[in-house]
C-alpha cells in the first residue's frame, strides 16, 4: 500500500480489529464500572494516557474515578474496581497494583493482548483487545504501526465505547455530560 494511504490503512486496521472484540466481555466490564463503588484505572507509558483519558469520561458521567499515582487519588477498598490497560498484561509496575488490590478484596478488571498474562490471570474480568506486541517483529506484524499503536488505538476506542453503552444505561446525552466538564480552563 502506497504511503500517502496511511490513514487509511489504519481506518481499515481499527475496523478490522474492532470485529474480533467479544462483545460479552465487554458488557461484563460496562456493567462492572457501572456498579464499582469507585474505579481506579491504571496502565503505563500510552497505555496509561489513554486510561487517563477514561477516567476523565467517566468523571464526565458523574461516576467517582481515579487514576492510580495521581495525588488525589483515595485508598482502594472492597466494592472498589481497578481496571489495567496493559498490552503485555506483565508491566512490572502494574502488577503488584493487581495483587494489592485482590489483597484488599476489590475487582481487578484488565483490557489486554494477553489474558493468559499475569494481571490477566489475576483479574476477575478481562477484555482481550485485538492488537500486535510492541515487540513484535517487523516481518511478522499484523500491523503496519509501530510498537503497540494499534492495541492503544482500540484502547481507547474500546473505553470510549463503554462510556458510550453507560451513558445509554443513565439515559445521559453529551450536554447533560457537559455539566461535569472542567470550567477552571
Amino acid at each position: 500500500m502506497p504511503k500517502e494511504n496511511n490513514l487509511a490503512a489504519i481506518m481499515q486496521e481499527l475496523n478490522q480489529a474492532s470485529g474480533q472484540l467479544a462483545e460479552e466481555q465487554l458488557e461484563l466490564l460496562t456493567e462492572a464500572v457501572g456498579s464499582a463503588r469507585r474505579v481506579f484505572v491504571a496502565g503505563a507509558g500510552r497505555s496509561g494516557l489513554m486510561m487517563r483519558a477514561f477516567a476523565m469520561r467517566l468523571m464526565h458521567l458523574g461516576l467517582d474515578v481515579y487514576v492510580v499515582g495521581e495525588t488525589v487519588t483515595r485508598s482502594l477498598s472492597k466494592g472498589d474496581l481497578l481496571l489495567i490497560g496493559s498490552g503485555s498484561g506483565e508491566t512490572k509496575s502494574l502488577v503488584p497494583m493487581a495483587e494489592k488490590a485482590r489483597s484488599l478484596e476489590a475487582a481487578v478488571g484488565a483490557l489486554t493482548l494477553s489474558p493468559a498474562s499475569t494481571i490477566g490471570n489475576l483479574a476477575d474480568i478481562v477484555v482481550k483487545l485485538p492488537g500486535a506486541p510492541k515487540d513484535q517483529a517487523a516481518n511478522e506484524a499484523a500491523t503496519i504501526q509501530p510498537m503497540g499503536s494499534l492495541f492503544e488505538q482500540m484502547l481507547l476506542i474500546v473505553c470510549d465505547a463503554i462510556v458510550l453503552r453507560l451513558m445509554e444505561k443513565q439515559a445521559l446525552s453529551g450536554q447533560a455530560m457537559y455539566g461535569n466538564h472542567a470550567n477552571l480552563e
